[in-house]
């Protein structure tokens, strides 16, 4: 099989695809035929050591990926042929991953692998973010930041299906118009020199119920004063940096800022975690849920993948397919 490595953290330029020989699953575990690989930007956060968790080197990068099962180790409870998408902290970017059976989740039979390798992480965020912490309701506004990023994206989309109203705030048209595909009723620059203004407009002077905000930076406080009484700041990511906020304004609000950490909830409350992604299938059934592929690669070219997700590139997200 062949595996992109990355031997010291660095640029994916400096990566290589080596041939590896084919690992074989143990005690509850499987090895997925990858047929595509999602490439985020914490992928490329992880490869180049910037993120807060390290991974060993050498190690193949990639957290998201999507096959069919090719073996199985005792107790696994999974069989041979079984489409599933998985997640894990590195191995997503080549051709087969040994993970636990526990990992994995049996797909859709209408959802394609490219839809499945970037479907779980991205959506199971969204909506435990606006279920579970942001507490959403029908008919509430629900403000996006990064809403042309992966998170961002899907939490228009989601946001929509638990019908809400939907504004989304991007930084170039390309993003803007992916969030106007994915749903949102409303988009607006998040550049402008009136960002404030322009969301006060949109609410009549109201403000929005809930902020998702996969962004942080210098976005997260003007989003949170673009709050509604009570409204809810829900804390995803910090692609532009940790932000700072001045504990009054939560206060002057009676709003809240509230965590929302995919990975620790999915340890500390896996059965609804398995609800949640149950729901999230139930919804591309009916296809309210639609992940937008913007950019396809075969795995050999690894590196322009991942320098695409870095640059923040839009149109939807990127996938790498294993020849």
């Amino acid at each position: 099989m062949r595996a992109v490595v990355a031997r010291e953290f660095g640029p994916p330029g400096s990566f290589l695809l080596e041939e590896r020989s084919l690992p074989d699953p143990g005690p509850g575990e499987v090895r997925i035929g990858i047929r595509a690989a999602g490439v985020s930007f914490v992928d490329v956060l992880v490869a180049t050591g910037q993120y807060q968790l390290k991974l060993p080197l050498p190690f193949t990068p990639g957290s998201e990926f999507a096959g069919m099962v090719a073996a199985v180790g005792p107790d696994a409870g999974l069989a041979i042929g079984d489409r599933v998408c998985a997640s894990a902290f590195g191995g997503a970017l080549a051709e087969a991953a040994v993970v636990p059976a526990r990992a994995c989740v049996r797909i859709p039979d209408a959802m394609s692998f490219e839809e499945a390798a970037v479907f779980r992480v991205s959506y199971a965020t969204a909506y435990h973010g606006l279920v579970q912490r942001g507490r959403l309701r029908p008919g509430e506004t629900v403000l996006v930041l990064g809403a042309g990023g992966a998170v961002g994206a899907a939490s228009v989309q989601v946001a929509k299906a638990l019908a809400a109203r939907v504004i989304g705030s991007a930084s170039t048209e390309a993003k803007r118009a992916l969030a106007l595909e994915m749903g949102a009723d409303e988009v607006v620059d998040s550049g402008a020199a009136h960002w404030r203004d322009r969301i006060k407009a949109l609410t009549g002077g109201r403000g929005v119920d809930v902020v998702v905000d996969p962004v942080g930076g210098a976005a997260s406080e003007p989003a949170f004063r673009a709050l509604a009484w009570e409204g809810r700041h829900l804390v995803i990511g910090f692609v532009a940096g940790i932000p700072k906020l001045a504990a009054n304004l939560p206060l002057r609000k009676g709003a809240a800022i509230v965590g929302v950490d995919i990975r620790q909830f999915g340890e500390r409350q896996p059965a609804l975690a398995a609800e949640n992604l149950a729901r999230l299938f139930d919804l591309y059934g009916e296809g309210r849920l639609r992940p937008k592929i913007g950019l396809r690669l075969p795995l050999e070219r690894f590196a322009e993948a991942m320098e695409a997700a870095a640059a923040g590139a839009g149109g939807g997200r990127i996938v790498l397919v294993p020849a």
